[in-house]
Parts: C-alpha cells; sequence; structure tokens
C-alpha cells in the first residue's frame, strides 16, 4: 500500500474515529486514501490553528487522542500555537504533517513549504515528534505516537512525512493497538502519605487537570469522603468532583477562591495531577511548616513549585486507588471525625461569593444566569475574554471534562474552535462557547466548518469593541492610556445569518432567555451579548475579606 493509505489504516488500528484537516499538495495522498473510508470521518476545517483546537477539544471531552493534519511549513507554523495550547493543557493530540520530497529535505533550494528541521518547531510544545522517512515505518511511527500520549503524562505528539514516501507503494505490516495500564505508585509512597493523611489535623487536597485526565473523580470522592477533608480545584479541574459537593471549596485562580481561606489553617496537602503554577498567588500558596504529599504522572513537575514531603509518582486514579485502600485498611470501614466543620466551610464559601458580588457583580450576574440555564451535562469551553476568567470562579463545574481552558498558555482565539471539537466528541450534549469579540474574529471563518458539517455549537460572544483585558490593564496601570486596544467589530449577528447560520442578541438580563432559545435550536448559534469593558481578576490585587 502507499504511504498515505498505511497513514488511514494505522489510525483505523488506533481507534480513531475523526480527522480533522486542511488540505494541500504534500498530504493529498492522505486525503486520497480517505476517499470511501467509512470508519474515520475527515472534516476539513478554514485554518490550520483550527486542526488542532478541534482536535484538543475533541480529545479533553471524549478521553481519547484528537488528530489533526496539515501541509508542511505554514501548515505547521500554523497548527504550532494549537499544539501549544494542548501542551498546556497536556491534552493528546497528534500532529500528522506532510514533508516536502525526501531528496529536498535540509538542500534549503526552495522546495514549496520548505523549513529547514521542521522538527525544531514542534519540539518544544510536544512530547515527542519523529520524521518517518520510509512507508513501512508509518504504522510503528503513529503507534508510537498513541503509546506516548496513552503513558505518563499525555500531551501533543507529531509525526512528518515526505511528499514522496506518502505516495510510494511499499510493502507495509500494520500495527495492533496497544494496551496501557495505569502506573502504579510505590508501596513506600503509599504508606507514608497515609501516615501524613491520618495523622493531619486539617488536611487538604488540591486537583488540578491530572485528575480528569486519569478520570479519577470516583476515587478522589471515595479519598476526601473518608478522610473528611475539603477539596480545591484549579481551573484545569474544574468539575473533577462536583462543585455543589459539601467539601468541595471550588476553584482558585490568581488568589481568589474559597480555599484562599482555608490553605493557612492545612497542615497536609495532597496534590493530585498539578503542578502549583505562578497563578497561585499569596492565601492559596502553600508554605512552609505546611507538608505536601505529590501525585502526578510526570515526576518533572512533583516538588517543581513546592517541595513535596512525599513523591507519588503514578497514575493519579491508581495512586487515588492505592491511597484509599491504604486508609480504610488502617481505620476500617469508618470515615473520620469533622477535621473541617460544615460551618467552617460554608463561611468560607459565603465570603468568596460575597468577593465575586462586590468585585464582579455584572460577570457573576452573567454567569449565574449560564449555570441557571445548562443542565449538569452540559460543556462550557472558556475563551480568554473577562466572562471567561470569571468562569473559573463563578460557574460551578458539577461533572469531569465539562468545563475547558487554555490553562496557562492563555490562547487567545482558541475557544471557538475547541469547543467545535468538544461538540464533535458529544453532539448530542449541550456545548457553549464562551468567547470575546477579539478571540472570536481569530477563528470565525469557522462558522462555515459548523455549518457545513452540522456541529451545532452555540457560541455567546461578549462584546466590548475591545481587546478587553489590555484595554483594563492601560486604565488601570497605565493611568487611562487607551491606545492600539480598541476594536471594530462586524455585526455578529449578519456575520452569522451569512454563513448559515442562526444569530441572536441580547442584554446581559435577556440572556436566559435568547440562550433557552438557542437550546432548542437544532444548527449552529452565535449570541451577541455586548458589555463594557469590565477589569479580570488578575488585575485586582486587594481581594475583600
Amino acid at each position: 500500500m502507499t504511504g498515505g493509505k498505511a497513514v488511514v489504516e494505522s489510525l483505523k488500528r488506533e481507534g480513531v474515529e475523526f480527522v480533522f484537516a486542511v488540505p494541500g499538495v504534500q498530504i493529498m495522498h492522505i486525503f486520497d486514501a480517505f476517499y470511501g473510508e467509512p470508519e474515520i470521518r475527515l472534516l476539513t476545517v478554514r485554518h490550520e490553528q483550527s486542526t488542532i483546537y478541534m482536535a484538543d477539544g475533541y480529545a479533553r471531552v471524549k478521553g481519547k487522542p484528537g488528530v489533526g493534519l496539515v501541509v508542511p511549513g505554514p501548515g505547521v507554523q500554523n497548527a504550532s500555537a494549537a499544539l501549544g495550547t494542548a501542551y498546556a493543557c497536556s491534552s493528546p493530540v497528534l500532529l500528522i504533517a506532510g514533508q516536502v520530497e525526501s531528496y529536498n529535505l535540509g538542500q534549503d533550494k526552495g522546495a514549496l513549504h520548505e523549513i529547514n528541521d521542521q522538527l525544531d518547531i514542534v519540539r518544544p510544545v510536544t512530547k515527542w515528534c519523529q520524521r518517518v522517512m520510509s512507508g513501512k515505518d508509518i504504522p510503528g511511527a503513529i503507534h508510537e505516537a498513541m503509546h506516548q500520549m496513552s503513558t505518563g503524562r499525555p500531551r501533543p505528539t507529531e509525526i512528518e512525512i515526505p511528499w514522496d514516501v506518502l505516495g510510494t507503494p511499499a510493502e507495509i505490516t500494520l500495527v495492533s493497538k496497544g494496551q496501557y495500564p495505569r502506573a502504579l505508585p510505590r508501596q513506600e509512597e503509599v504508606s507514608r502519605a497515609a501516615d501524613l493523611l491520618l495523622s493531619a489535623k486539617k488536611p487538604l487536597i488540591w486537583a488540578g487537570g491530572g485528575a480528569i485526565l486519569a478520570d479519577a473523580s470516583p476515587e478522589l470522592a471515595e479519598l476526601v469522603q473518608a478522610l473528611g477533608a475539603p477539596v480545591a480545584t484549579t481551573p484545569e479541574g474544574k468539575g473533577v468532583i462536583s462543585e455543589d459537593h459539601p467539601l468541595s471549596l471550588g476553584a482558585a485562580y490568581y488568589g481568589f477562591g474559597a480555599v484562599r481561606w482555608a490553605t493557612p489553617k492545612a497542615d497536609v496537602i495532597l496534590a493530585v495531577g498539578t503542578r502549583f503554577t505562578s497563578q497561585m498567588r499569596p492565601g492559596t500558596a502553600l508554605k512552609a511548616p505546611q507538608k505536601l504529599i505529590h501525585l502526578d504522572a510526570d515526576p518533572a513537575v512533583i516538588g517543581k513549585n513546592f517541595p513535596a514531603e512525599v513523591a507519588m509518582v503514578a497514575d493519579a486514579k491508581a495512586g487515588l486507588r492505592a491511597l484509599v485502600g491504604e486508609i480504610r485498611r488502617r481505620r476500617g470501614s469508618q470515615d473520620s471525625s469533622e477535621p473541617w466543620p460544615q460551618p467552617e466551610l460554608r463561611d468560607y464559601r459565603g465570603k468568596h461569593q460575597r468577593g465575586l458580588r462586590e468585585k464582579a457583580p455584572l460577570q457573576t450576574e452573567i454567569i449565574m444566569t449560564l449555570r441557571q440555564e445548562l443542565e449538569e451535562e452540559a460543556i462550557l469551553v472558556t475563551g480568554v475574554t473577562n466572562i471567561g476568567y470569571w468562569c473559573n470562579l463563578a460557574y460551578t463545574a458539577q461533572r469531569p471534562r465539562t468545563f475547558l481552558t487554555s490553562s496557562y498558555f492563555a490562547t487567545l482565539g482558541y475557544a471557538f474552535p475547541t469547543a467545535l471539537g468538544a461538540k464533535v466528541a458529544a453532539p448530542d450534549r449541550p456545548v457553549v462557547c464562551v468567547v470575546g469579540d477579539g478571540g472570536f474574529m481569530y477563528a470565525c471563518a469557522e462558522l462555515a466548518t459548523a455549518v457545513r458539517y452540522g456541529i451545532n455549537l452555540i457560541t455567546v460572544i461578549f462584546t466590548d469593541n475591545a481587546f478587553g483585558s489590555t484595554k483594563s490593564d492601560q486604565q488601570v496601570n497605565f493611568q487611562g492610556r487607551v491606545l492600539g486596544t480598541d476594536l471594530n467589530n462586524p455585526d455578529f449577528v449578519k456575520l452569522a445569518e451569512l454563513f448559515g447560520a442562526k444569530g441572536l442578541k441580547a442584554d446581559p438580563e435577556q440572556l436566559g432567555r435568547v440562550l433557552r432559545e438557542a437550546l432548542e435550536a437544532k444548527q449552529p448559534v452565535v449570541i451577541e451579548v455586548p458589555i463594557p469593558t469590565l477589569i479580570p481578576p488578575f488585575q485586582i490585587y486587594s481581594l475583600p475579606e
């Protein structure tokens, strides 16, 4: 078979259902191999960034790798921003890229789309990447990419294949899909962690995106119950335990969050699937003499931002299961007495809610409307925009894989195409994208993709005719010297209708009614909501007590 056919057959063996692509001459042998293929659906999008953003949204909701396909050179460079987002979010995304002809590699002769050593572009934002120079090596390379994304910390991978290799027939042996057991913790680590947790007066749990990636919600809930310990999450961990749970402190973001009052009182902290980034300001950040038990699949992050008393290198689900088993073995079936009385936790949650209403009253009201109108299983994708920032704090996620952010990469323009990928993964569930006018315009052409393939996403565009957070920065930190942050926008309702989508407009107080109308529609919907330029959490330096 040709190299192009080997790519498609190998993806089928690995259980891939969708490939998001932009066509181009060096990858047309792969496109041709998709012709008449019933098991994998090829979705053509309008920009190479969107191939990986959509693959990322698909992967995070579906819990299996997403796949993008682009040409070399400009295609790879365009896709690299989305690879960076997936890398920051530990998302399993495979980029398959074409390459110039094998005889032109490294020659600098000006071959079409040529970049000398293209691997250097993707290496910083992938876990593993490889150039494949022979058709017979394609199945093994795709299998290794899947292995890399299914073991340890899941992050993007990339494979690039020269144009002539894709078109040349060869004797090719396909590879069967692998089975990837979860990495188990060492018993010594489990015992030491149990010692600390059982002797703690005020144990506290922090859960990050790694707990969701490992599908560790049941084990986390059991540990929370066994210890009577409250749990806080990073924005990427939202939904790993219902934020309506009596022991949930919700998410923390730039020093905000109910956990800011709990953290100083904790003596032992268990961190699961998080590295504690710089987005933790004083108040939520750990301080000596607090003891940290750090459970993560990636040994490189353990103790990186705070020293760990106990390092548990393991899959989060396997590690929590072992920890629960050890604690139950020592204590029996009896759960802990109440180390954190419910009135105390209710007080922290109440102070947090009052702070939100004081610092962000309009944002809080909008986000409460979103929560009220959306069912528990609805998926919310939040962009790099004011309402998106405050969703980290004010939106109550109740299920895992229902709240998607761009993590520390904070990629403007990621939300709309990522939400399209999420809707492809969950066509029967409501998916809502919260985006600003600046971010939406990065990928507004994907309205054509949504209409073409019936991806019935609801996109709520909050318009302030500005790059809002940077304009607010100028107002707050640069004495109001506003320059280069105001925007001209189209009529987003008319824009949606021109693409064949449904366009609606709502003032903030009308959002609930209009959102209900959108949820009843059987087509892609855009809702434009005009708001003033508002201050984001990270520009507020004094927090209410």
